[in-house]
Parts: C-alpha cells; structure tokens; sequence
C-alpha cells in the first residue's frame, strides 16, 4: 500500500465514523456509552429513545466496529470499542457547548 492509499484509507474511515456521529440517538448512546457500559434498556431509558431506535442504532454502531457487545445472562451489554471514540464524541459536545454559550475558542 502506498502512502498516498493510506492515507486516503484513513481519511475514508474517518469520513465514516463521523457520518455515524451526525445523528443525534446514535451520539445520545456513544456518550451514554463513554460514562461506562450498558444494556438496551438501560441505554432506552438514558437516551430517551424508543427500545427499536436503540437497537437498530447499536446494530449499526456494531457493524461499523465502534462498540461491542457481550452476553451477561439473557442481558446484552455494549461497551465502547476505545477511548479514541469516547475522546472524539467528548470534543464534539464541547464544541457543541461554546457553539451554544457563544464561549470563545481556545486550543
């Protein structure tokens, strides 16, 4: 692989994730998710989605590989894949925060 392919490989994953992050249920559940892991109901109730909405979204979260899933009992429980993700929806809240309190830039 080129150099050149790589990087546009990495611009296209990145393009991807962040077209995941622009719908608001989808990053209701990924900061939901960055405080610690939880169940569908738990998730429903956080987030203040239909249980459907929820699933269909954690579904879609999943097969683009940003968070996982494990069995405990009849419950399945999801959990971010990494911290990069739970530092990237963090910046775009904050972002969201001086957007709204009119709060200057900073670094």
């Amino acid at each position: 692989m080129t150099q050149e392919s790589a990087a546009g490989e990495r611009l296209e994953v990145a393009a991807s994730v962040l077209a995941l992050l622009a719908d608001r249920t989808r990053l209701a559940l990924l900061d939901r998710l960055g405080r610690g892991e939880a169940d569908v109901t738990t998730l429903t109730r956080d987030c203040a989605a239909p249980r459907p909405s929820v699933s269909q979204h954690l579904a879609k979260l999943r097969l683009a590989g940003l968070v996982t899933a494990r069995k405990d009992g009849r419950r399945v429980v999801y959990s971010l894949r990494h911290g990069h993700l739970r530092r990237l929806v963090d910046e775009a809240l904050q972002v969201a925060d001086h957007t709204i309190g009119e709060l200057p830039p900073h670094d």
